[in-house]
């Protein structure tokens, strides 16, 4: 049985799969995700699991060099903008219309559902290398 934090086979398999500067992205359970794009729904209901405990999960398995956020995070949630650089300190951001965001969800290995019920909890996770 696998020891690592992300235990969901459909995510750790796209996780193992990533290369440099291929993306994965998280979000809320309102994101509608393009034809073509892989979800992995892991939404139970309403907050749970939330936004922040998958992308803490993810990123104890996943180098992260750069993030897309959308624009509108910093005035309609500000609290998860905040807590998203807790997480990622050192990343830089970069802001994107909400609607350039569900774009380019479809350049994306997977998005990940979650439960969360806030607005504009999206990301897009633009790998690194570990070496």
């Amino acid at each position: 049985m696998k020891k690592t934090t992300v235990i969901n086979s459909e995510l750790s398999t796209v996780i193992a799969g990533m290369g440099h500067m291929d993306w994965l992205s998280i979000g809320d359970a309102g994101m509608p995700v393009p034809a073509g794009t892989k979800k992995i729904d892991l939404a139970l209901t309403k907050q749970l699991p939330s936004f922040m405990d998958v992308l803490k999960n993810v990123l104890a398995e996943m180098e992260v060099q750069h993030i897309y956020l959308a624009d509108e995070i910093k005035d309609q949630n500000p609290e998860q903008l905040d807590a998203i650089k807790e997480v990622l300190p050192d990343v830089d951001i970069t802001f994107v219309p909400h609607s350039q965001l569900k774009k380019d969800l479809s350049k994306t290995h997977a998005f990940v559902r979650t439960g969360e019920m806030t607005p504009y909890s999206n990301i897009i996770l633009e790998s690194g290398v570990t070496f």
